[in-house]
């Protein structure tokens, strides 16, 4: 078995040393899905939550979340984002998320793009679940991850 890249010699675990590797042009995009009812669609649409504007809000959270990750999650380094973007949007059933994430560094942005859109749909039920007691989010995932030499 592979030694893993994350334990220490004493089994504990350890941030990876990236210090001896170039730097790549990296982009993660990452998705996920919150099921809503109807009636809490309709009020997403007519813009009645009472918190506010949902998707604008879930889409900030996620920008934010994302340039924070390295803060929750302990492994993470820290990285110089170049660009996030996250979207919400209303599709049958409820509000898909979708992230994108870029940076110029030694180690990937995944970790990233998943926080954003994982807390943009963490906003979304929090915005929401006063009206909606029976929200579920799924599907969370990476569905395309780029390195390109600099």
């Amino acid at each position: 078995m592979n030694k893993l890249s994350h334990i220490g010699a004493d089994n504990r675990p350890v941030m990876v040393d990236i210090s001896s590797k170039p730097d790549s042009y990296r982009v993660a995009q990452a998705t996920g899905f919150i099921k809503l009812a109807e009636n809490t669609i309709m009020q997403i649409n007519e813009n009645r939550m009472k918190k506010g504007n949902v998707l604008v809000t879930a889409e900030l959270a996620g920008v934010m979340a994302a340039k924070k990750t390295f803060d929750l999650i302990p492994l993470c380094h820290t990285l110089v984002i170049l660009k996030v973007d996250v979207k919400t949007l209303i599709v049958d059933g409820g509000v898909k998320a979708c992230s994108e994430v870029i940076c110029s560094g030694k180690t990937g942005v995944e970790m990233e793009a998943l926080t954003a859109v994982s807390i943009a749909l963490l906003t979304v039920y929090d915005m929401c679940k006063a009206v909606d007691k029976n929200m579920e989010i799924t599907n969370v995932k990476i569905i395309k991850k780029t390195k390109q030499k600099i």
